[in-house]
């Protein structure tokens, strides 16, 4: 008696193929959809608005801290007090990706003036920025919000350009950050160092085209 098996459908690995390159397609693509869709800017006080004509494009959660230095100064009552050098920190997207590092750095606009920057972790587009308005204290435990105004951009060496059309940023959420209350009051602490974990919402503006 003769075996006869059935024949081996072709079209079925196709379909198992074509499926699961589809499932993995829109498994990358749901994400950077996501990041493109418009970004809702936070409710905040009437001084830390952005000026009607920009909308918001860009929102990373910042994690790092905020890094101070002992100081002589003539406004503390012992003669010292701590002053900030520099931020440090990584915003990420909702999705955890990475997306720029923030700190303290030369404004080549402003011939090296010394500004808050953020530069974009893929294209390392840059962006300096400068107080629009005096801070405002939300939360009493935590460093203030703030909203700044670009004073200088920087494309990336390839031509990137993420964050060169930026106009202002929002720093909102704010948790942590202040300095330390204590270890700043004598000739010999001068030159010491406090690096205090903080968190916040960074929110990127451009001009809105009309």
């Amino acid at each position: 008696m003769t075996n006869n098996p059935s024949p081996k459908n072709p079209t079925t690995p196709r379909i198992w193929l074509g499926a699961w390159a589809t499932a993995l397609a829109v498994a990358f693509a749901a994400p950077q959809a996501a990041l493109a869709a418009t970004v809702t800017p936070p409710r905040v006080p009437r001084d830390l608005q952005v000026p009607a004509g920009n909308v918001a494009f860009l929102e990373g959660h910042a994690v790092g801290t905020q890094n101070y230095i002992c100081l002589p100064s003539a406004t503390s009552p012992t003669g010292f007090d701590w002053s900030l050098f520099t931020p440090e920190a990584t915003l990420f997207s909702d999705y955890d990706r990475q997306l720029t590092t923030h700190f303290f750095g030369p404004n080549p606009a402003e011939n090296g003036t010394i500004r808050a920057a953020w530069q974009h972790s893929l294209d390392t587009s840059t962006v300096w920025a400068k107080l629009f308005h005096d801070p405002v204290t939300v939360t009493p435990n935590a460093i203030p919000w703030l909203v700044l105004q670009t004073a200088g951009v920087q494309a990336g060496p390839t031509g990137g350009d993420t964050l060169t059309e930026t106009t202002f940023v929002q720093r909102v959420h704010t948790q942590g950050g202040l300095a330390p209350s204590t270890g700043c009051a004598s000739p010999a602490n001068v030159g010491a160092k406090a690096f205090v974990p903080y968190s916040a919402d960074y929110i990127f503006f451009r001009d809105d085209g009309q």
